[in-house]
This record gives C-alpha cells, structure tokens and sequence, in this order.
C-alpha cells in the first residue's frame, strides 16, 4: 500500500494530508467490510455509510469500485504482515518457525476462527474472477513467503540446515500449510487442522537440521 506521504489518487496525484486521511478512512471501512461480507457483498454506497463519505469522494480516491478492491488488498497485506513482526523477519531457527506458527494460530483462537485469512479471502474470492486482484495477491503471498525463505536461507548458510534442503520450496509449503490450515481451522472452528499442518511441514524442516 502506499505510505501515507505517498499515497495518490487515479491519476497519480499527490494528496494533501486532509486528502490522505479520507482515502486511509475509505480503505479501512472497505477492508472491514469485505473481510465481514465479501468483495460481492459490499457495495459502494456500503463503503459510503460505513467512512461517512460521498460516492464523489470514493470516485475521487479511486476511480471505481475495482481500484478499491486493489488499495484493500495493499491493506490486509500490510496490516497482515505488521501483525507477525518482529517474528516474521526472525524466522532462521526452528524454535522460531514454531514461535511464529503458535502465535498465528492463538490470535485465531482469540477470534474463535471466524473470518479466517484477511488475505486468504480475498485470494479465494478474486482469484478466478478479476485478474489484476489475482496479480496484487500473488505479489502480497510472495511478501508473505519472501521472509520465510530467507530466514531459511540464513539458517542454511550457518550450517543448520542440510545442503540439500532447498528453502524455497520447504518456504512455500510451510506458507501453504499455513493457508490451508486456516481455511479448515475456520470451517471447522477449532485451531487443531492448523496446527498439525504446520507442525508437518515444520517436522520436515526440521529432518534437514544436520544431527
């Protein structure tokens, strides 16, 4: 998502800072709406009520409906990513792995596993429905996964993890389990389907520290 020193309107424009915070207000309210409602489920003169703006202003920040569904994934991705720092750009030793999967799933736990993944929703609604959405949420899922394979990586290069293991796709399966996880934990109101998948695929990691 833009910064809040850097965020523009559709045609590249630089806000003003009273300007800023109506687009931050738009996005917040949108991102709530849609986590709660879906993409389909929100409309524009939802968004409206729910910031307390006027359609003309959210066509004046974004150009139509699509270009607000684009600013609310840079949201939840930002927001999402936030959420597990420091632990997120931690993670090069199993303890650690372990640390930031068990937070992940007690803050669902707190929640009682409604909504599921701000991001995993997103994906599961856009994907095959508005490709530049596709596009953005590939890219906040490479954000996501970037850290763990670098964390991985650092641990390889220290001798703690075998040669043979290759980080990138023990990063994309653990990423995997995470979201596969959460979307079962979710239909199923319990953390335990997330929790053994991530303990899985950190067992396997695991299997590659050198004995």
């Amino acid at each position: 998502m833009n910064s809040p020193v850097d965020a523009k309107g559709p045609e590249g424009r630089r806000l003003t800072k009273p300007g800023r915070k109506t687009r931050e207000r738009i996005i917040e309210a949108a991102a709530e709406l849609m986590f709660h409602r879906g993409v389909g489920g929100t409309s524009i003169p939802d968004v409206q009520s729910a910031a307390g703006v006027s359609a003309s202003q959210i066509y004046h920040y974004f150009r139509d409906k699509q270009g607000l569904v684009l600013a609310v994934v840079d949201f939840q991705t930002d927001t999402k990513l936030d959420q597990q720092r420091p632990l997120l750009d931690n993670l090069d030793s199993i303890d650690a792995l372990r640390a930031w999967c068990d937070r992940a799933a007690d803050r669902q736990d707190a929640m009682g596993w409604v909504g599921g993944c701000e991001i995993g929703s997103l994906a599961s609604e856009l994907a095959e429905t508005d490709p530049l959405a596709r596009t953005d949420l590939a890219a906040s899922f490479e954000r996501w996964e970037a850290p763990i394979r670098s964390g991985l990586a650092r641990m390889q290069a220290r001798g703690e993890l075998s040669e043979s293991a290759d980080v990138t796709a023990l990063a994309t399966a653990l990423l995997a389990a995470v979201q596969g996880g959460m979307l079962l934990s979710q239909i199923r109101r319990s953390s335990t389907a997330y929790r053994h998948a991530v303990s899985a695929v950190i067992d396997h990691i695991e299997s590659y520290v050198p004995r």
